[in-house]
């Protein structure tokens, strides 16, 4: 049973709760129950909870560890999946009250069933902004989950994989699947002290997401560690865990740093401070830190600080028809009106835009020639909620803000694995995040582990 309390308080990771099954100190029923009954008490951050699937899968799982045949070094860990994905049974509103009605999904999500038949345990689906158009997370229709890091003032979990992140952040599981547009993993691993890694578009199937910027968007998990991060991929890719990618040196390791970033009037003390600070304990480890502007990222920077943003347009031709039915008026109007704006957006300056990003993508990958990119992962600490639900303009102000500092990877489809760096001095987290051009995944999970190795205390 100490197994059991100790991973409900959500300090364990998934592989040291697969650790605990091996040794017999707890088994995949137990977990999930106790997963089950948290999340069933967590405010906001679950849409639905697929109880009789889940146990189902548990059952299985536990007779596997007892057989000492499990499927993988994952088997029996719960899992959360964002309200994207589809999940046999459950509906997938994608966080929207317009969506309620439809009829549930008939089979999984192409990331849920690699999972499942790697003997995962679906808990349920995660709440987010209202079709994931949000980086902070608010959802007047299911409700906004509470940041954990807040302390006694409600803030912000970041969005829009907002349910995801609060789910692993407060020990339901230890691993939930979210979506990234615009910084939707990375922003709120940030505010909730949390490793978040966005893919490559190229790297998983997206049969069975919902989409918000088809050119855009990727997937990837939140967890409590690099390591959990990296068997999550190696299973979604069809891998053994066994045969996981293991860390680079540090010695040598490259690593770039824009001040463009880091000296922003917008990032805060304690965001650069503590980046300064991972920088310090990473070269004495041996990496080679050189500052230096990276013109790929500036432009890409500078289009978005322009509201050249394609993904607006992509988004808008998505939901045109809902816009224009009476359905229209049930969105949450903070996202009603980010779709408006990109009404107007002409064909030929969005193919402009398309053909901008490829341009920056390789040039990026010409100026990284093989180093890594570390940037604060968003510029401040989780906002108070109460203010931005009372206040359109700051509301507005704090959105674009807080996605600011992750859009242009975005953009340039550069794969990140946000990293927590420290809190401020109310104990509220801060991250930093580590990037790399364009498919070279393999090599950036590999460098995060190092880097996280040289950074927990």
């Amino acid at each position: 049973m100490y197994v059991f309390e100790v991973y409900v308080h959500g300090s364990l990771s998934a592989l040291q709760i697969t650790r605990a099954y091996a040794a017999g100190l707890t088994d995949p029923v137990e977990v999930f129950e106790a997963a089950l009954a948290t999340a069933d008490e967590l405010p906001g951050a679950f849409i639905s909870l697929s109880a009789e699937r889940g146990r189902r899968e548990a059952l299985a799982s536990r007779s596997r560890w007892q057989a000492g045949q499990a499927l993988s070094v994952l088997d029996g860990v719960p899992v959360a999946w964002k309200d994207m994905f589809d999940v046999a049974g459950s509906v997938t509103t994608a966080g929207s009250a317009t969506r309620r009605e439809l009829a549930p999904a008939i089979a999984d999500a192409a990331l849920v069933g690699a999972l499942t038949r790697a003997g995962l345990v679906t808990l349920g689906k995660t709440n987010l902004s209202e079709f994931a158009y949000s980086g902070l997370g608010l959802n007047p229709h299911f409700g906004t989950p509470i940041n954990p890091c807040s302390g006694h003032t409600p803030r912000v979990p970041g969005g829009s994989s907002s349910g995801s992140a609060v789910a692993v952040a407060a020990g339901v599981v230890p691993l939930a699947m979210g979506t990234d547009t615009a910084g939707s993993i990375r922003v709120p691993a940030a505010f909730n002290g949390l490793v978040g890694y966005r893919s490559s578009r190229c790297r998983y199937a997206f049969e069975g997401v919902f989409p918000l910027a088809r050119s855009l968007d990727a997937l990837g998990p939140l967890a409590r560690t690099v390591e959990d991060v990296v068997a999550v991929d190696t299973l979604l890719r069809g891998g053994v865990v066994s045969s996981c990618p293991t860390a680079l040196s540090l010695a040598g390791l490259r690593l770039y740093v824009d001040l463009a970033w880091v000296d922003d009037s917008c990032v805060q003390p304690a965001v650069r401070q503590n980046l300064e600070q991972s920088l310090e304990r990473l070269a004495r480890a041996g990496a080679v830190i050189e500052r230096k502007p990276i013109m790929a990222m500036r432009e890409a920077l500078a289009m978005i600080d322009r509201g050249d943003w394609v993904g607006s347009a992509e988004a808008f031709a998505l939901h045109e028809r809902l816009l224009d039915s009476a359905d229209a008026g049930r969105l949450d109007p903070r996202v009603r009106k980010r779709l408006e704006g990109a009404r107007s957006i002409r064909a030929s300056h969005q193919i402009r835009l398309y053909q901008q990003a490829e341009s920056l993508r390789k040039q990026l990958a010409d100026e990284l020639d093989g180093a890594f990119v570390i940037t604060p992962t968003v510029a401040h600490v989780a906002p108070l909620l109460a203010p931005l639900e009372a206040d359109e303009a700051l509301f507005v102000a704090t959105n674009l803000a807080t996605l600011r500092l992750t859009m242009p990877g975005s953009l340039l489809d550069m794969p990140g694995v946000a990293l927590p760096s420290g809190v401020d001095e109310h104990g509220l987290p801060t991250s930093l995040l580590l990037a790399a051009p364009s498919a070279a995944d393999d090599l950036l999970l590999r460098a995060a582990l190092a880097v996280e190795s040289a950074l927990l205390p």
